[in-house]
């Protein structure tokens, strides 16, 4: 078994793993990380592996805790991936976009993908058919579009996510709710669109806290998987297993 941890900006997600099956998945605060992975040890006591990608602040000792009962390994720029990676600074890709287009190249071989990955910050990644790690975009995710709104201006409430009533906002909350919703589905489609112009044989993978609010109000066909992350960290370190 493996026990596989994402270590985002805002939270923590943890998923176990037999082979290629989700056990039980996770979600707590970072200052719950020790109490919590021993909680899972307990319920799983066959877990070998422990297996981190983090983009969080994240003291390694904290993981480093557990090495005695099982193999820690955290995912770094010189591992093995099964793509190319041609990003012009190859050494500032985040590990997470790093394990999305793992996942993505080795669950969808032989075409052009694109992993769409909503969370504090969305990131679009693009991994082309012949497995070369092209880029992609980052932007604010929703929370930090309410957020700044609110924080960089002198009036404008902080609000929570909440699907706005029509695109046309008759007071200010809901011309806020409109903005950060219908701008946010805006962008994505124009990128999606984008790259359906430019490549064939196309997959999109719509991932990330966010996805499940998303996906219904896209106007393109995407594959939605919130646990896309943990299922490519599982997939990634099999594949490092079987390559180094």
């Amino acid at each position: 078994m493996v026990l596989t941890i994402d270590v985002g900006n805002t939270r923590i997600k943890a998923a176990v793993f037999e082979e290629d099956t989700t056990l039980e998945r996770f979600i707590f605060d970072k200052k719950e990380l020790v109490e919590k992975i021993k909680k899972i040890l307990e319920k799983f006591p066959k877990c070998s592996d422990l297996v981190v990608a983090s983009v969080g602040n994240v003291e390694k000792q904290a993981f480093l805790t557990f090495e005695k009962q099982l193999k820690v390994h955290f995912f770094t720029h010189d591992d093995v991936f099964p793509f190319l990676n041609k990003y012009a600074t190859p050494k500032t890709l985040g590990i997470d976009r790093m394990i999305l287009a793992a996942g993505a190249t080795l669950k969808f071989p032989k075409q052009n993908r694109l992993v769409i990955d909503a969370g504090t910050c969305i990131t679009y990644d693009f991994i082309d058919e012949k497995d070369n790690y092209l880029g992609g975009a980052i932007s604010p995710g929703l929370r930090l579009r309410y957020e700044a709104m609110h924080n960089f201006t002198a009036r404008l409430p902080l609000l929570t996510l909440e699907a706005p009533d029509s695109y046309i906002g008759n007071s200010t909350t809901q011309a806020m709710h409109s903005g950060v919703v219908n701008g946010f589905v805006y962008e994505i489609d124009g990128f999606i669109d984008d790259y359906r112009r430019d490549f064939s044989n196309f997959i999109i993978i719509l991932t990330g806290g966010d996805a499940d609010f998303l996906a219904k109000r896209l106007k393109n066909t995407i594959f939605a998987n919130s646990n896309f992350l943990l299922e490519s960290l599982n997939q990634t370190y099999q594949y490092k297993i079987d390559n180094d």
